[in-house]
């Protein structure tokens, strides 16, 4: 995979990444670039620190550390040499490249009375590299099927970052837009469905077009504020299911609200451990005490690069792992 995005990175960079291993190249999530401090690479729950010669090692002083300059340059690249034009993805800590491939930023924060108005001087970066992984919905869609209605239930997916829930929503509105229920939901056809992909993280949009397959009968709003997105798609797009990644602000309860009460499925994720987690952030408990939700996801990552799942009730009551 990082072939997808080695043409981001400073030379230099480039050349000690390419000299991993196959198959670490084939399955690193995560390149954190820290100005003095070392390169560094995750992969299936591990970590290591890279050398100039592009070897994997645990010792911080053998480490890598990229130069001011080779923070500059990134930060060049990514912004195809114009920072202007990416004034608002740098006010908001990331930017999502080509691929849908978002860079987390960090560095010195410029306020205006209160809010952030700018990121300068960035000295981080987090490359995480997309993947789209087909099939990984399959298991877990039978369960959010409402056989009464022909549709999903209203259903929240919790995870911890980086457990894979935006690759498995992106697979789900593939899934649900071709009418790949299951046997056992062969009778159901196809959706119309709707995403709101305010990072440009789920379909990978160049232009406007989505790189993902997320199926035929699917409408994204790209860069949109998922609230303000969501209403959009209410009042002009007619969609059957409507899908949302990381919810929790209180204008994205009020869009789901609005969804909700126009027959309109709701898919979203947000972060979180458990159920209980979710539960802790006032804007999630209000919907759920509203009882918005009839099913929950609860995503972990196992050893390795698969992760299990529990389904979850409207109440919050354990239907069976996976």
């Amino acid at each position: 995979m990082l072939a997808t995005i080695s043409h981001l990175l400073p030379q230099n960079i480039r050349f000690m990444l390419s000299e991993l291993p196959p198959n670490v190249q084939a399955s690193v999530e995560e390149i954190r670039v820290r100005e003095s401090r070392p390169l560094e690479i995750s992969w299936a729950d591990r970590y290591a620190f890279i050398s100039e010669r592009g070897q994997m090692i645990t010792q911080e002083a053998l480490a890598y550390k990229p130069s001011r300059q080779d923070c500059q340059l990134l930060l060049e690249i990514l912004t195809n040499h114009s920072l202007y034009t990416f004034e608002e993805e740098l006010r908001r800590g990331y930017i999502t490249v080509s691929g849908g491939h978002r860079v987390g930023l960090a560095g010195r924060t410029i306020l205006d009375q209160g809010q952030v108005k700018q990121i300068r001087d960035v000295s981080s970066f987090n490359i995480r590299i997309a993947r789209e992984i087909q099939g990984v919905g399959q298991e877990i869609l039978p369960h959010l099927v409402d056989q009464s209605m022909g549709n999903i239930h209203h259903t929240l997916i919790i995870s911890p970052p980086q457990q894979g829930k935006t690759t498995l929503i992106r697979d789900l509105a593939r899934l649900i837009s071709r009418g790949e229920w299951g046997a056992r939901n062969s009778f159901l056809s196809g959706k119309k469905v709707g995403i709101v992909d305010e990072r440009s993280e789920l379909a990978a949009c160049v232009k406007g077009v989505p790189r993902f397959d997320l199926g035929p009968r699917t409408d994204v709003l790209d860069g949109c504020p998922k609230a303000e997105g969501m209403m959009m798609m209410i009042r002009s797009l007619s969609p059957e299911v409507l899908i949302v990644d990381e919810i929790g602000r209180c204008e994205d309860a009020e869009a789901i609200h609005e969804a909700v009460h126009t027959g309109i499925r709701v898919l979203a994720t947000a972060h979180g451990a458990s159920y209980e987690d979710v539960r802790g952030r006032p804007v999630l408990r209000e919907l759920m005490e509203a009882g918005v939700f009839m099913k929950y996801v609860i995503l972990q990552r196992r050893k390795g690069a698969s992760a299990s799942f529990r389904i979850l009730d409207h109440q919050g009551k354990s239907m069976g792992d996976g």
